[in-house]
């Protein structure tokens, strides 16, 4: 079933490297456990909203991804319970500086400007999220175009691994990686992220 969103998420939680079809094309070795950083709620938009292009930064990415929406508090979930602690699906485009990722060495910068977290169109509460097609469009043209059977860490897992550092609560968003094929975007270009069972993300970027 889908529905919309009703409540802020009190934070975003992204998962670094997370298929490994994205780990061989950036040349990574696989991770022996998530990488996970944040993105600020002001970086929040839904779909139809505009991505605004930065002055500063000289190549900005999408990046398609699986959002995971939290139904319930709850802290050091088993991996074995994650499923009743999660409310559905969305799709999610982790917006990057890239430019900046490589200059600074850590992510909060080129992850963070307002508009880089688009998330939508709904709420996919009736979804098995194993073995789905993701995948990105630019203009039109089909850029990213894999399955969630190339998951390093599951879902369940990652609901679990993140309750061991923060308390989860209702509406929190867990993205679950983007697989191969990121690449650039300019302004006036319309990105659309596609997710099986879900829908579609679309935005322009001015």
């Amino acid at each position: 079933m889908k529905i919309p969103f009703s409540n802020l998420p009190e934070k975003i939680v992204l998962v670094g490297l997370n298929y490994k079809d994205h780990a061989k094309e950036m040349g990574m070795e696989i991770p022996s456990e998530p990488i996970i950083f944040l993105k600020p709620l002001s970086a929040l938009i839904r779909s139809g909203d505009k991505i605004i292009y930065p002055e500063p930064v000289k190549r900005l990415d999408y990046e398609a991804e699986l959002a995971v929406i939290i139904k319930k508090a709850g802290k050091n979930i088993p991996e074995e319970e994650a499923k009743d602690y999660i409310l559905g699906y969305s799709c999610l485009n982790d917006v990057t500086a890239r430019d900046l990722q490589k200059k600074d060495g850590q992510w909060s910068r080129a992850k963070s400007f307002d508009t880089f977290c688009p998330l939508g169109p709904c709420i996919e509460t009736d979804l098995d999220p194993n073995g789905i097609k993701i995948q990105s469009y630019l203009n039109g043209e089909l850029k990213q175009d894999s399955n969630t059977s190339n998951f390093i860490f599951s879902v369940d897992f990652l609901v679990s691994f993140v309750s061991q550092i923060m308390t989860l609560k209702p509406g929190d968003v867990i993205s679950t990686g983007t697989p191969a094929g990121i690449g650039p975007m300019q302004k006036g270009d319309k990105v659309k992220i596609a997710i099986e069972g879900i829908g579609s993300l679309e935005n322009q970027v001015v």
